[in-house]
């Protein structure tokens, strides 16, 4: 049985059940055929049109073409229903229906979008930024539940899987079932009835049951349920896809029809039109956004229902391979559909200019989904529009529906094909331009063929043209682009392009964007010569520099074109949505601009590449092929001249920029604030777009520009932590397209052509799976792409290395994309690669790589995956040989440089075309291998922390940096990794001065106990002990900070380092004390004769003076009488205490001088003349040594090429070194135990004779006895100063008159108290406090010491960081004073200058800058040691007391409370008599008020008399650090750490030569150059004074062992604090080293405008 209609889809519309049969019986009234009831479920709607048509088997289903559709449901079909109502109640009746099918409609779209679940998204929209993020990877045969369907389908639709529309959804109870399972009639009773059953059409089934949401209202309910923006990037994508896209929408809220004009401005096609001319074919190429394409227009539509799929029989017109338009027979179509009927779908076809195309040109079809008698106003405007009109029919009838309106068409001027269905015609012209084609009983492909031709025959004839854009004019419907927003942001974008009408994208930057272009390109040049000098160096360079400034004066005067004006007063102002529709507009006009003259180069391009290509197949080695090649060259550099879009504006705002702040100059009125610009552009790059890293045309990183840019994004996001990924393959080779479809990009691409430079976008880490990394953002650089074979040169080659090596470094990870199966093409990729992954070893970064092969024919075939890595793993093995030998490394396999997984880190992709373009759709194959890539690039990160964006700022600048440079490898400076090594250096300093405090008490106290003799041995491990609490707290500080630093992973190669330099340094302070209180034990020994006498003397003197006292007690009450009394007597005492003891004699130092050198041969005269001048104490510092030199033998020839004054160097190096020895010599004698000995200064001087002797037997010269003399003279000066403190303290220790004599005013005191009348405990009262106060006063003042050390190394700048900030403080003040003393002093000999510095700024800090605060430290110890004493006073008596114990134990029980605190000792013997304590404590407290309050006052110029000095204790920590000297210039190694082998030594920035002397040989041109710039020059030197060899800077290193050691990185920087300082002192320095400034030594006249602000803020920007 038959059914003559099939059901229709009542998704269309919102009908009711009671409206739909309503409408069908008013065409059954008409049409007079049979009609099948069908019972409708409001949610689950007839399929669309094509698939529903039809039963199983092919038959029509009844009610399809009855159902009206809503969208023209407020439309009368012409006048007949008003005729027939013929009243205004039928008419209110019909409105009142309207009005429910409407609601009805709408309740339905709601539950639809409730399925999806994404009712809350019809008012907030899905936006770019929803997936512009890294989410969970999407499973490709992944099975899905309903409510994911949405999302699963656009995320395929993002990797370009055409297969999006077909996803499988779960079963579920409470979803959507996959299929109904197939009923079962109840009949068993008798055979019959069975057969009955089985021929019955009527067996119920459940209508209750969901079926699944039909794939196009997945695709329709996302487009309803997006904004503007991701609506154009979806339809984008579905274009990309080769699928129809929408053009007239119903909204399914309003009814209104849309047209989504917006949504098409993305879409470009590219298409060859072959024309016939002469019998022969001309094929010309096109490739132009799809909105400005004239194209014609072929319009399909039904009328009726039909038994035969329309889109399917589309398909076959456009690709039969491919399903453009969806139809009832794709997979995943269900029988329920509600939201595309009345949507009319375009696409087009593009032909391949090739025998095999179905039509000579690119042609749209459109396609109106459902009834065109129902879908009215979209069919009105198609057959409007259209070139021709092609209308399906069931049959061709006169008086039926369809008559009306294929009379019309039958009328109109259009050409119109008729395909009647149920009809067996012939095809039959029947007019001219009407056709007439029966389909009945004929093949699909018969009838496509058929209506190719004879569309064919109709557009080879005069026809009307489409073109999107006039879909605005269109009255009646609403077109998306004419929202208040988008205007906005077109009318600005209007305003801009308005300028450039009639100009080409070169005319249009040669008159706007003049920044870039031949000046941009002209700095870069310039600026690449500052690394490449000649000549005088420093001159040149200065030239050069000038150059540059007056480039980007150039720039500033041309920065205000009213292209920029416009266009960032727009972007300034404008609103977010605003600023991106306008930006959006401005490209696509601009584009729209750049069109016909890039298809016509693409096309010249196209043609000159097939002549290079046919040439090298024949292996033709003439000139043709080089001029082909050549003119190649040249259409390329056209082609990218011609192209223009926001990149070059993004550039532009880059360089105005630059230009301004270099010069900083102010915005003048009229100008756009250039200050905002890194802002803005950091706006956009947060939200999502490309920024411009590498100028591709200029080959250069504007690095202002990007640091300014990453600073505001910093600013504005926080310093994030962000994982690079880099890309890097050959041009054309699927980069960005592969970048694209996995992270949803969008890379800034002028019309027409590949990514030009390298670009940087930012895509965050959702929220969702943030946990299972340790960075929220992935960093993504895409790059131009290496060049191809055929265009390789020199100059290519280099810019080739230069990027690799430059996006490598970036990347924690970089993609290598290897498109085809060349060997020839992936031998020239990988041996780039591999030599820039060589580079990133020896710079100690360790990238990782990941090979992506692209297009590899049959990527299934796990044995031609095998032998592909085989290939793969061979060729990189015999790359990385290639490189070690280029870079000077050691390396047999690409593994040996690179951790790298042949079996892991090669993937292999499909072809991204699944035929061949430009109509194929994208291989599904392609999307799966990009989920497999993105899922294992997100696995391997997961294990990354990533950098910083303040870390990858720095990386940018470094590489690049290094990469202007001929030796990319030496010239590199990780800028982080340095910065990171200071913060190791000054957190290594508080790990030192933390021990070294602890160790300073732990000495204090055990010194004091060694002077109470209650200590007479130190044992190591006690001080170990001691300090172990202290050392253990510095460890698990240690492990803490390399364990959890941000930086943990840099700071890994230091952790053992530093971790024994600790160790080291702990067991250093424990011997150094140990051996320094030996020495204090070893002198209390030698003094022990004298000491046990001293407790003698000192109750004998006790005793005579209280006798003494007694005898004139009450007799004697005048001060002065009592004085003379005691005098008298005293001499008395002192000299029968010291019978038979000798006299220590004071050093007679002059004179033992002059006798040693007379006993080494010198003359008297010689020497007093040596001693009376005085020259000999400023040896070390002389300038030119030459009047020292008594002859010359054999010197070189005169040359033009720098020679140092190596001479002078090493005789100033013989004294220093002399000087340090002789001092360590004379400091090791026991001078302090046994006194000083003429013998210690004789050795020295034999020492010195025999060193002069021995250089002079290697020298061509030899020196004069002044040297010899003076040099003795100079040592002994400097050692004069120790001997005589040495000397003083052993006589002070040994001399018992000395000792005596000191005691005086204390035995005074004690004689005067007992004339008065005191008693015995109020004499020993004041007696144990005259003790206290000395000890007292020694005590607070090493305390106060240590403790105004400790302040000032936290508190103040110059001291609390590490030994390079201290350095920039001793500069800064010299600076300040301007003395050329203390400059040269620093010059050469740096640490005695430092440790000036240092004791200035501690006198500085005593005398007036903190004097209160050091004055509150000594305050506190004073309080300290009262609360101690009293303490030990309080403790003392209570436990005689409880004893019973006597004075001697109460004196004995004090000391031992206070033997670590102080120096204390006395003897009782002569107070035997006192047994009231209490009162004795009372005593010694009211004396001890008196000595706290006079200690309040104490000048803290005290402390230099005692042990303990703050400046000593400074110096001891801040200079025990690295003090080698650059060969070249002299600055010194920066290092904290003094041994820091195996590590370089270096220095922040160098400085000019002539600083140090540095001339040309035998002639008297000082040489200015600095270092950095010499190793960046062509220049060579002599490495020393009797070398034949000239070595080039650039290879300084292997000129011997001093300059092997060293790390000297060329460097463009100003540094102005030494040219400052070269043109301040420029005569003294003249007159310093009898040398001058011109020649070859001219100072640069730049030099002379540095100021001595500019030198001292140049220190605060080197040493940030």
């Amino acid at each position: 049985m038959e059914e003559s209609a099939a059901v229709k889809d009542t998704s269309q519309t919102s009908q009711t059940v009671s409206t739909a049969t309503k409408e069908r019986e008013e065409l059954e009234e008409e049409e007079s055929e049979p009609k099948t009831n069908v019972k409708c479920d409001p949610v689950d709607k007839p399929a669309d049109v094509e698939h529903c048509e039809k039963n199983d088997n092919n038959t029509p289903v009844a009610g399809e073409s009855e159902i009206k559709s809503v969208p023209s449901a407020t439309k009368e079909n012409g006048t007949s229903d008003m005729n027939l109502c013929g009243n205004k109640d039928k008419q209110s009746e019909k409105i009142s229906e309207e009005t429910n099918m409407k609601k009805q409609y709408q309740a339905q779209t709601e539950t639809l979008l409730g399925r999806l679940h994404l009712q809350d998204k019809h008012q907030q929209k899905f936006s770019p930024a929803d997936f512009l993020q890294i989410g969970p990877p999407v499973k490709q045969d992944h099975v899905t539940c309903e409510k994911d369907l949405a999302h699963t389908f656009l995320h395929r639709l993002m990797m370009l899987d055409y297969r999006a529309r077909y996803i499988p959804v779960r079963q579920d109870s409470s979803e959507v079932s996959h299929s109904n399972p197939v009923p079962e009639v109840d009949s068993s009773e008798t055979d019959d009835s069975d057969l009955e059953a089985f021929f019955s059409t009527t067996v119920d089934s459940d209508q209750s049951k969901q079926s699944d949401v039909h794939p196009m209202d997945v695709q329709m309910a996302v487009f309803h349920c997006s904004d503007s923006f991701f609506k154009q990037y979806m339809i984008t994508k579905l274009s990309q896809c080769q699928y129809a896209v929408p053009l007239l929408v119903p909204d399914p809220v309003t009814m209104d029809i849309e047209c989504p004009l917006w949504t098409f401005r993305q879409i470009r096609k590219t298409w060859k039109i072959t024309q016939t001319k002469d019998n022969s074919n001309t094929v010309t190429m096109k490739s132009m956004p799809i909105c400005n394409a004239e194209t014609p227009m072929v319009s399909f539509f039904r009328l009726g229902s039909l038994s035969q799929s329309k889109s399917q029989l589309m398909n076959t017109l456009i690709n039969d391979r491919h399903n453009t338009f969806f139809h009832r027979n794709c997979r995943g179509s269900t029988k329920s559909r509600h939201l595309m009927d009345g949507v009319a779908e375009i696409a087009w076809y593009c032909p391949a200019g090739k025998p095999s195309d179905a039509f000579t040109d690119c042609i749209a079809f459109c396609n109106i989904h459902g009834d065109a008698l129902l879908n009215e106003k979209q069919r009105d405007i198609l057959t409007e529009k259209s070139s021709v009109n092609v209308v399906l029919v069931p049959t061709l009838e006169k008086g039926d529906k369809s008559s009306a309106v294929i009379s019309g068409l039958f009328k109109s001027q259009k050409p119109l094909i008729c395909l009647i269905v149920d009809g067996n015609l012939d095809t039959v012209e029947t007019k001219k331009g009407k056709y007439r084609m029966g389909l009945k009983d004929r093949s699909q492909s018969d009838v496509s063929e058929e209506l190719k031709g004879i569309i064919r025959n109709i557009l080879s004839g005069p026809h009307a043209s489409f073109q999107l854009e006039t879909m605005a004019e269109v009255s009646g419907i609403r077109v998306d682009e004419n929202d208040h927003l988008c205007q906005k942001g077109k009318s600005a974008a209007e305003g801009i392009v308005k300028l450039l009408q009639g100009m080409d994208g070169l005319e249009i930057k040669d008159t706007f964007l003049k920044c870039q272009g031949q000046l941009w390109s002209k700095w870069c040049g310039t600026n690449k010569e500052l690394y490449r000098l000649t000549g005088h160096i420093e001159k040149e360079k200065s030239e050069k520099e000038q150059q540059l400034k007056r480039i980007r004066e150039d720039q500033c005067k041309a920065s205000c074109s009213e292209l920029m004006k416009l266009f960032i007063e727009s972007l300034s102002s404008l609103k977010s949505t605003d600023r991106e529709y306008f930006l959006k507009w401005t490209q696509i006009l601009m584009d729209a601009l750049c069109t016909d003259d890039l298809s016509s180069i693409l096309q010249s391009y196209d043609d000159k590449w097939s002549e290079v290509l046919s040439l090298k197949k024949k292996h033709d080695k003439s000139d043709q092929l080089k001029m082909k090649r050549n003119e190649l060259e040249e259409i390329s550099t056209k082609l990218q001249s011609a192209s223009f879009g926001l990149e070059h504006i993004f550039r532009e705002m880059g360089q105005i920029y630059e230009a301004h702040k270099s010069l900083k100059k102010q915005p003048t009125s009229g100008q756009t604030d250039w200050s905002k610009y890194p802002e803005l552009a950091a706006e956009l790059m947060i939200s999502g777009h490309p920024m411009e890293l590498m100028d591709g045309d200029a080959g250069h990183v504007p690095l202002t520009w990007i640091s300014s840019l990453l600073d505001e994004v910093i600013k504005k996001l926080g310093n994030k932590r962000v994982f690079v990924l880099s890309v890097l393959g050959v041009q054309s080779s699927g980069k960005s397209t592969m970048l694209n479809a996995m992270f949803g990009l969008q890379f800034a691409v002028s019309a027409g052509r590949c990514t030009k430079g390298a670009f940087m976008q930012l895509v965050r880490v959702s929220e969702e799976i943030k946990k299972d990394f340790q960075f929220d953002y992935v960093l993504v650089v895409d790059t131009e792409g290496l060049r191809a074979l055929e265009l390789a040169g020199n100059t290519t080659l280099h810019h080739d290395n230069e990027l690799a090596t430059f996006v490598v470094g970036l990347g924690n990870m970089t993609l290598i994309n290897i498109f085809g199966e060349n060997p020839a093409d992936m031998q020239d990729v990988l041996q780039i690669v591999v030599q820039a992954v060589m580079r990133m070893k020896k710079i100690k970064l360790s990238p990782s790589c990941v090979f992506v092969h692209q297009n590899v024919t049959d990527i299934s075939a796990k044995e031609m995956n095998m032998d592909g890595k085989r290939r793969l793993q061979d060729k990189l093995d015999q790359m990385a040989q290639l490189a070690a030998k280029e870079e000077g490394c050691d390396a047999e396999c690409f593994s040996d440089i690179i951790a790298f997984d042949v079996q892991k880190d090669v993937k292999y992709f499909a072809q991204l075309w699944e035929g061949s373009p430009p109509m194929a759709p994208p291989n599904p194959g392609y999307s799966e291998s990009i989920q497999e890539l993105k899922t294992f690039i997100l696995s391997k990160a997961s294990q990354s922390e990533g950098i910083t964006l303040k870390q990858f700022k720095s990386k940018i600048h470094d590489l690049w940096n290094a990469l202007l440079n001929e030796n990319f490898v030496f010239s590199f400076k990780n800028t982080h990794e340095i910065a990171v090594y200071r913060n190791l250096e000054v957190q290594y300093g508080n790990w030192t001065w933390t021990l070294r405090g602890k160790m300073l008490t732990i000495e204090n106290q055990l010194y004091n106990r060694i002077e109470n003799r209650n200590l007479d041995k130190i044992e190591h491990s006690h001080l170990s002990k001691e300090m172990s609490k202290t050392y253990e707290e510095i460890q698990n500080a240690m492990t803490t900070y390399f364990d959890n630093d941000r930086d943990k992973e840099m700071l890994v190669q230091w952790r053992g380092t530093f971790e024994s330099k600790i160790k080291e340094f702990h067991d250093e302070q424990v011997r150094g004390v140990q051996r320094k209180l030996d020495e204090v034990i070893q002198q209390k020994k030698a003094c022990k004769k004298l000491d046990d006498k001293k407790t003698e003397f000192e109750d004998k003197l006790l005793q005579k003076s209280k006798e003494l006292a007694h005898q004139l007690k009450d007799k004697v009450n005048d001060e002065e009488e009592l004085r003379k009394q005691f005098n008298s007597v005293w001499r008395g005492w002192v000299s029968e205490l010291t019978a038979g003891t000798t006299s220590i004699k004071d050093i007679n130092y002059e004179a033992d001088q002059s006798e040693i050198l007379h006993e080494l041969g010198f003359e008297w005269a010689l020497i007093d003349e040596s001693r009376s001048s005085g020259n000999y104490k400023k040896i070390s510092g002389v300038g030119d040594y030459s009047h020292y030199v008594a002859s010359r033998k054999l010197w070189d020839k005169v040359t033009s090429f720098l020679k140092g004054s190596d001479e002078q160097q090493q005789i100033r190096s013989l004294i220093d070194d002399f000087e340090q020895q002789s001092l360590d010599a004379i400091k090791s004698k026991p001078v302090a135990t046994k006194g000083y000995s003429p013998a210690y200064l004789a050795e020295v001087a034999n020492k010195v004779k025999e060193k002069v002797t021995e250089f002079e037997s290697k020298r061509k010269y030899t020196l004069k006895k002044e040297f010899t003399v003076d040099l003795v003279l100079y040592v002994f000066h400097r050692a004069q100063s120790w001997l005589t403190e040495s000397h003083k303290k052993f006589k002070m220790n040994n001399d018992a008159l000395v000792y005596l004599e000191s005691k005086k005013e204390q035995y005074y005191n004690i004689f005067k108290s007992v004339c008065k009348g005191s008693s015995s405990a109020v004499v020993l009262g004041e007696l144990i406090c005259e003790k206290l106060k000395s000890s007292t006063v020694e005590a607070v003042c090493n305390k106060t010491a240590s403790g105004i050390a400790d302040e000032m190394r936290c508190n103040v700048p110059a001291f609390n960081g590490n030994r390079l900030n201290l350095e920039k403080h001793a500069l800064k003040s010299l600076a300040e004073e301007e003395k050329f003393d203390g400059f040269i002093t620093y010059i050469q000999h740096p640490r005695k200058q430092v440790e000036a510095y240092i004791k200035e700024e501690v006198e500085k800090y005593i005398s007036s800058k903190q004097r209160d605060k050091a004055q509150n430290i000594l305050k506190k110890n004073v309080e300290d040691i009262k609360t101690s004493v009293s303490q030990a006073l309080f403790e003392a008596t209570v436990k005689i007391e409880t004893e019973k114990g006597d004075i001697d134990k109460w004196v004995k029980e004090f000391s031992s409370l206070l033997h670590s605190k102080l120096i204390f000792t006395i003897s009782a013997q002569n107070f035997r008599d006192i047994n009231e304590f209490d009162f004795l404590k009372e005593e010694i407290e009211k004396g001890l008020e008196c000595i706290m309050e006079e200690m309040s006052s104490l000048s803290l110029d005290k402390m230099k008399e005692f042990k303990d000095q703050p400046d000593q204790i400074l110096i001891d920590q801040l200079c025990d650090c690295c003090w080698v000297k650059c060969p070249f210039c002299a600055a010194v190694c920066t290092n904290t750490l003094a041994d820091h082998s195996p590590g370089d030594h270096s220095v922040p920035f160098h400085r000019s030569a002539a600083v140090n002397g540095f001339h040309y040989k035998d002639r008297v041109e000082l040489s200015v150059d600095f270092c950095t710039t010499k190793v960046a020059s062509d220049r060579k030197f002599y490495p020393c004074q009797d070398s034949e060899k000239l070595i080039p800077y650039k290879e300084y290193r292997t000129a011997g062992p001093r300059f092997a050691d060293w790390r000297i990185t060329p460097d463009e920087s100003k540094v102005k604090f030494w040219t400052w300082f070269v043109c301040r002192f420029q005569k003294e320095l003249e007159k310093h080293y009898k040398l001058k400034f011109e020649g070859l030594g001219e100072i640069p006249k730049e030099w002379k405008k540095h100021t001595k602000e500019d030198a001292i803020k140049s220190l605060d920007e080197m040493f940030k």
